[in-house]
C-alpha cells in the first residue's frame, strides 16, 4: 500500500460499498448520481461522479413565491389563470 492519505474506509457487502458521508458532502454527490470506474495501468483506482442534476428541472430549487397551494387538489391548475 502507498504513503498516501487514507480519507475513509468501507467494507464490501454483497458487492456494494458504501460512500461515506464526508467524502458525498464535499464531492456533491446525491442520489441518481453516477459513479464511472477506471482502472490505471498502474493498479489506480480512479472515480468520476456524474451528476444528474441538468436538463429542465436542472437549476430548480422550488418555488418560493407569496402563493400557496394545496398541492394535492391543485397541482393540474397550478399556474393557469382562470379565464
Amino acid at each position: 500500500m502507498s504513503s498516501e492519505r487514507v480519507d475513509s474506509e468501507s467494507t464490501v457487502s454483497g458487492n456494494q460499498a458504501n460512500i461515506p458521508a464526508h467524502i458525498r458532502r464535499e464531492l456533491d454527490i446525491d442520489d441518481g448520481d453516477t459513479l464511472r470506474w477506471r482502472i490505471e495501468d498502474d493498479g489506480t483506482l480512479r472515480v468520476w461522479v456524474v451528476q444528474q442534476r441538468s436538463g429542465t428541472f436542472g437549476e430548480f430549487d422550488g418555488y418560493d413565491g407569496d402563493r400557496e397551494t394545496d398541492i394535492e387538489s391543485e397541482h393540474d391548475a397550478w399556474g393557469v389563470d382562470p379565464e
